[in-house]
């Protein structure tokens, strides 16, 4: 099972959180793009251990800047990040295959020309006065209902 989807990781902070991301993607067939400079050395132990054999097996293209990567996906695919500054929730949206689904740093979210360059801006509904999830686990919660929404339900 592969899907047209994909995860983009803007800036990632955490190597345990792009570990599990990456062994995600290995096992339900997504590819991850991971858009520099992440905050740690991309073959850091604990990336490796957090994605155990799966990390080698993901589908990843590294983009060592924003500008290469929105130059790389030149509007082909839709831009959908996930952010708490949303009005959207990510439930009541409607996914499409190749739709890349955009997540920021784990310390600072995007900035604001990132934000910008979004065509989509969804949320995660939360209980109130809750700041945010876990990036694994809210990559997990999207890419989750876009593989619902997109994938062949005989597979």
């Amino acid at each position: 099972m592969t899907s047209d989807l994909r995860i983009a990781l803007y800036q990632p902070d955490i190597p345990g959180n792009t570990g599990t991301i990456l062994r995600m993607a290995a096992c339900l067939g997504l590819a991850v793009d991971i858009i520099e400079p992440a905050g740690f050395d991309m073959s850091d132990r604990a990336l490796r251990r957090a994605g155990m054999d799966y990390a080698e097996q993901a589908v990843m293209r590294r983009h060592p800047t924003w500008r290469h990567f929105l130059e790389w996906n030149a509007g082909s695919r839709r831009l959908i990040l996930a952010t708490t500054r949303a009005e959207q929730s990510y439930r009541r949206f409607a996914f499409r295959p190749g739709d890349i689904l955009l997540f920021g740093r784990e310390s600072a979210g995007v900035p604001d020309e990132v934000h910008r360059a979004a065509d989509i801006r969804l949320r995660i509904p939360m209980v109130p006065e809750r700041r945010s999830l876990n990036l694994a686990i809210s990559t997990a919660l999207i890419a989750g209902e876009a593989l619902r929404q997109t994938t062949d339900e005989t597979e």
